[in-house]
């Protein structure tokens, strides 16, 4: 009889065999792929890459009118609470006076009770004619008293002999009363509120049937027909100015660019404000058109002094480090930190070095960009 286990070797062995296999097998796999790898197709080539190609603009030297950019708020000439200049019960509110109405000078608006001032008006009439009466019988006593001296034929010994005080008295008085009738007759004229100016109603604060003191608010009126605005400069932008500014134009862009007109400068620069220290100019819009709006906040483009020698990139030529890229006679890249005097819509001005001449501007740098790189330069379509 055969021993079973002589002649199969156990399970134990067996599988540490497979295991062994698979080792093996997997070493060789990793071998050839390291292999592989190493192996890629890399040749050596002793030329060169060529360089990048860039897009440049040929820029020389030239006067340029300086142009000075700023924003600010367009705001009416006039823009006022009226208010009541008499006292009494409002009797009447016009349609010109509800708020969003646009209204003419002179428009009525209230009308405020009128009885006591006519009243007013009434006896002020009455006493200048009372006083019209005294200065009569003045001048009537020192024409008695003159003619009285020239029969006798004596000399007056002073001026109340002739009646001359009485006469004065009676002069300012007739005076009094015609200055008492007058502004009887400008506070019964008060009792109807009209519109000062032209412009929108913005606001009403009184109602039919109310009675308001003097001085009290009405209505909040707003110009619709004269503007003014209120530019802030540095004291880089000021120097860009030609002086004096005063009589000077400017233009006025909308947000959008949409040319809205001309505004005239009134006076600047005569103070630095208090809190921004910059020096402002006040400026009056020229005939107003329909596009302009009270509040709304508006490019003014304002004209300035004549600079020789300054380059005009475009503004995308200007990095987010401040740098701006040049090609040299040897296509290599030159990085300049430019001085950079305005800007005028997408275009930049900046001061050209002393003895240059046409310059190649990168266009688009990128941030590869190194000093000494060789490009292929390509000049832009103009």
């Amino acid at each position: 009889m055969t021993d079973s286990s002589t002649s199969n070797p156990s399970p134990p062995r067996r599988r540490w065999v497979w295991i062994i296999l698979a080792l093996i097998v997997l070493s060789a796999v990793i071998v050839l792929v390291l292999d592989a790898e190493d192996t890629v197709d890399v040749t050596r080539s002793k030329t060169a890459p060529p360089p990048p190609t860039i897009t440049v603009v040929k820029v020389a030297p030239q006067d340029a009118i300086a142009t000075v950019t700023a924003f600010a708020e367009l705001r009416p000439r006039w823009d006022a609470e009226i208010r009541a200049s008499v006292t009494g019960r409002i009797v009447a509110v016009r349609d010109a006076a509800l708020a969003g109405e646009r209204v003419d000078a002179g428009t009525p608006l209230f009308t405020i009770e009128k009885t006591q001032y006519e009243t007013a008006v009434a006896a002020a009439e009455l006493n200048l004619e009372e006083a019209k009466l005294g200065l009569w019988r003045a001048e009537n006593a020192v024409a008695l008293a003159r003619r009285e001296f020239e029969r006798t034929g004596t000399e007056p010994p002073n001026e109340l002999a002739l009646r001359l005080p009485e006469l004065r008295i009676a002069e300012r008085a007739v005076a009094s009363a015609e200055a008492q009738l007058e502004a009887a007759r400008r506070q019964l004229a008060d009792t109807d509120v009209a519109a000062p100016f032209s412009g929108f109603v913005v606001r009403r604060m009184a109602s039919l049937g109310q009675t308001v003191s003097a001085g009290e608010a009405l209505v909040h009126l707003s110009d619709d027909r004269h503007y003014e605005l209120t530019v802030e400069l540095n004291e880089a932008d000021w120097e860009l100015l030609d002086h004096p500014v005063a009589g000077m134009t400017a233009d006025l862009f909308h947000r959008d660019g949409t040319h809205l007109g001309t505004a005239r400068i009134r006076q600047g620069g005569g103070f630095l404000d208090s809190q921004t220290r910059q020096r402002r100019i006040f400026l009056d819009v020229i005939e107003p058109s329909a596009d302009i709006l009270a509040g709304d906040f508006v490019r003014v483009d304002l004209k300035g002094r004549p600079i020789p020698g300054t380059l005009t990139v475009p503004e995308s030529a200007l990095t987010r480090a401040g740098h701006v890229w040049l090609v040299d006679a040897r296509d290599q890249l030159v990085r300049v930190r430019p001085d950079i005097l305005f800007r005028t819509g997408d275009r930049l001005t900046i001061a050209a070095s002393d003895g240059a001449a046409t310059v190649r501007v990168a266009v688009t740098p990128l941030a590869s960009f190194l000093p000494r790189q060789r490009v292929a330069p390509q000049e832009a379509e103009q």
